[in-house]
């Protein structure tokens, strides 16, 4: 009974991931279509259509652990469900430009402050055996949304004529709905209701709920986690976290110096440059969030196993060699197949590696009194360049006017040598942290 709680609040919360994926690829669907429909220049294209989510992701990540504190884990991540329904909506409905930007943008706050609140809750409702995949299944069910946001422009492409790709906007309001049902029956996180709420009635009941066996000690452990901290920004800059706020910030950094993004974003336009025509790229796009979702599962399965270290040496080795691979295959005029195999071998090196350890290592690098503050800093940088990537590869590859409108080869050249910088990152900087419980990890990173 115990073990079936943990594993529906764990879900229900993770389904904020779902939305997360779906919301942030169902653009790829719209991108063609929205640039005819509107005409918009490439600055315009870029900054505001594209990425102006991901402004939206970087603000409501950056502050997402304010509310994330304040109010509770539970309160803010039923907000963040309304949200996206209110941006799934709004897009679809959108009757300019102007319009449309500001509904992503809205939902784009949603997908921001789940990076933040949803690692952070499922880390702190997790025994050290199991954390890390726990944590994991938000990743999972963010490229289970990938996946079949892929699948759903797939379907719809064609459907309502010139509407269709209102429809595959809109059609994320369902999930929103269902998923802010199932978040009132959650409860909050204990070492919240300890820490800000001094509730240790409230933190007992909950943790009898998931099953902690030693209560008294986990309950020392956390009180004394707590004593005399600083809570924060001003606590999480004191310094005493240099070592965690670095991780995180190199760790997000990488993340999107892979490149993930870009192909996942404009992934239709790339194989359309491949040679493949626009359905037969939307069709070819499944197979990417096929293989995302596979060794998405995998990543789970190995990350308390071989440990986040080992995952992300795996993953860099394989983003170099892809990324190399599929610049070889656009400077020699590859076939499109030869170039899918690649970019499908990069999805499956990130979804390994950098896709299953993320939200895992930077959800328990940071101190309980800190934790959705040193979320809300790694999440910011991760979403931060993930904006700036976003906006600026129109003028790479606009079709007309930009700089490897024909051959994008030395863009994939660019990231596969920030690759190269992660393995070093990984192989000389980047602590274990398998088995270990957030306070023993606390004691072991933070200087004192």
């Amino acid at each position: 009974m115990k073990s079936n709680n943990i594993t529906f609040w764990s879900i229900s919360v993770a389904l904020a991931g779902f939305l997360f994926g779906f919301d942030t690829v169902v653009i790829s669907g719209a991108n063609l279509p929205i640039k005819e429909l509107w005409n918009t220049s490439p600055v315009f294209h870029g900054w505001f259509i594209m990425s102006m989510a991901l402004w939206g992701t970087v603000i409501g990540s950056l502050f997402g652990g304010v509310p994330t504190d304040k109010y509770g884990r539970k309160k803010t991540l039923l907000w963040i469900g309304i949200l996206y329904a209110v941006s799934a909506l709004g897009s679809a409905i959108a009757w300019d430009p102007y319009a449309f930007s500001f509904f992503r943008f809205i939902g784009g706050l949603g997908v921001g402050a789940s990076s933040v609140t949803v690692p952070t809750y499922l880390s702190e409702v997790s025994t050290a055996d199991k954390r890390g995949s726990i944590v994991a299944r938000y990743q999972f069910m963010i490229v289970f949304g990938i996946f079949i946001a892929f699948f759903s422009n797939y379907l719809l492409k064609g459907v309502g004529g010139d509407i269709d790709w209102r429809l595959m906007l809109g059609v994320e309001a369902l999930p929103a709905i269902i998923y802010c049902l199932l978040i009132l029956k959650v409860p909050n996180s204990p070492r919240w209701l300890l820490l800000n709420k001094g509730d240790e009635a409230g933190a007992i009941k909950v943790m009898e709920s998931l099953g902690i066996k030693d209560m008294q000690s986990s309950l020392e452990a956390m009180r004394s986690s707590l004593t005399n901290k600083s809570q924060g920004f001003s606590g999480l800059l004191s310094g005493k976290y240099s070592i965690p706020l670095t991780l995180a910030f190199l760790l997000a950094f990488f993340n999107q110096l892979s490149g993930i993004n870009f192909v996942l974003y404009y992934a239709p336009e790339i194989l359309e440059k491949a040679g493949l025509a626009g359905k037969e790229s939307l069709g070819s796009s499944i197979s990417i969030g096929a293989v995302n979702l596979v060794f998405t599962l995998l990543g789970m399965y190995l990350i308390d196993r071989l440990g986040r270290k080992t995952l992300m040496i795996y993953g860099s080795i394989g983003y170099i060699i892809s990324l190399a691979m599929v610049a070889y295959a656009f400077y020699i005029g590859a076939s499109s197949m030869f170039l899918l195999f690649f970019i499908c071998m990069f999805i499956a090196s990130h979804a390994i590696g950098q896709g299953a350890v993320i939200w895992v290592f930077i959800s328990e690098i940071f101190p309980t009194n800190v934790r959705a503050m040193g979320q809300s800093f790694g999440s910011g940088t991760h979403w931060v360049f993930a904006a700036l990537i976003t906006a600026i590869t129109p003028f790479f590859l606009d079709s007309e006017n930009g700089v490897f409108k024909d051959n994008p080869w030395p863009i994939f050249i660019f990231f596969a040598s920030f690759m190269i910088l992660q393995l070093l990152f990984v192989l000389f900087m980047m602590p274990e942290t398998k088995g270990k419980s957030l306070e023993q990890l606390e004691i072991e990173l933070s200087k004192e």
